[in-house]
């Protein structure tokens, strides 16, 4: 099969840029994709690491920098009128133009904002590879969760008359991790953690108050913090870093506010073998296995309680389960087989016969 995967213009396909699970998605989707033998065309901004045939610039650093304003990437627009993604898509659309083959697909993360890359090309299946936004518009949609499908489901159902109908080439694959990047600690540090946005809405404010009340260490990593007398403020991580700083951890905390689609960070911290404190919504009703991997909790109580709890958990056991969950050899499985779903749509699509 071949592939002609769109990424962003905000970012670079490297490993620089760990708080934008989707730019990391669709690295590490170019990863999977030639694992399998594959044909990968990228079209991305001037830096890449991730594998493929051919890597097509559609945003030049100068340009890819300016487009910020300073900002951190994780505050970047996808505002699709603003001049960069416009020059960016049509980039894209030009070089996919120049390769594009009958029953290729298109593989697209930004949601509307890549609208414009969909449309250029009606003959072909653009698929939304890693729906873990709101603003769906393709027809071939992957969701990163079950809970976060069923929230785009019902939000679609806004206004109508009765709720909506499922679609059957609509599909559920979990997000995906290099494995090596997540090292295993079976005796931990005392300390507990909060990685990602620090902002409200990712909870981070459980995470002090439940540490605070019971005396214990919390680390907090990642951009938008500050220093903190209740805490120990660290900045944003590199890979290797993330990796030891959540192998090390007694927990994570992930208590998101909002419906989670996926929590990548949630993800990786088991797979290091660290169990999760997080909330009882959104996709960490699928990843984290309460009771065994983790706590789901409703109440600050219950967050303290899990502290305690945490530590008679089995890391090996919380480790093997992620492994096999979102390992990339795994995922890469998933997504094989429901590429092959969609190129029945050339024949008979529901109607093909087993082979």
């Amino acid at each position: 099969m071949r592939f002609h995967v769109v990424a962003l213009p905000h970012t670079n396909t490297t490993g620089e840029f760990p708080a934008c699970a989707f730019n990391e998605k669709v690295r590490k989707f170019c990863v999977m994709m030639k694992m399998l033998g594959h044909t990968v065309y990228l079209y991305a901004g001037e830096h890449n690491e991730a594998p493929c045939d051919e890597h097509i610039v559609c945003i030049s650093e100068v340009e890819r920098v300016a487009c910020l304003n300073g900002k951190h990437y994780t505050h970047a627009s996808f505002d699709y009128s603003l001049p960069h993604w416009v020059k960016f898509n049509q980039f894209a659309i030009d070089g996919i133009r120049e390769r594009i083959r009958a029953q290729d697909f298109i593989c697209v993360i930004g949601g509307l904002a890549h609208k414009q890359v969909a449309d250029a090309f009606p003959a072909n299946m653009t698929v939304e590879f890693g729906i873990g936004y709101p603003g769906t518009f393709s027809k071939y949609r992957i969701w990163e969760s079950y809970a976060w499908m069923h929230t785009c489901y019902g939000a679609a159902s806004n206004n109508q008359p009765q709720a909506i109908d499922g679609q059957w080439f609509d599909a559920v694959i979990p997000s995906y991790f290099e494995v090596e990047r997540f090292p295993f600690v079976a005796n931990p540090s005392e300390y507990y953690l909060f990685m990602g946005r620090v902002t409200e809405r990712k909870g981070y404010m459980v995470a002090v108050e439940a540490c605070k009340r019971a005396g214990k260490k919390l680390i907090v990593a990642g951009p938008d913090g500050r220093n903190c007398d209740d805490y120990m403020y660290v900045g944003e991580v590199g890979p290797q870093a993330r990796g030891e700083l959540m192998s090390y951890a007694t927990a994570l905390f992930c208590p998101t506010i909002y419906i989670e689609p996926f929590g990548s960070v949630a993800a990786e911290a088991q797979l290091c073998g660290t169990p999760v404190l997080c909330t009882d919504w959104g996709a960490m009703t699928e990843t984290v296995e309460h009771g065994h991997t983790g706590f789901r909790c409703r109440t600050l109580s219950e967050f303290i309680q899990g502290m305690k709890d945490v530590k008679h958990l089995h890391r090996h056991y919380i480790r093997e389960r992620a492994v096999s969950l979102w390992s990339l050899e795994n995922v890469a499985k998933q997504y094989d087989r429901h590429f092959k779903r969609l190129m029945l749509l050339w024949n008979e699509g529901w109607y093909e016969e087993a082979a």
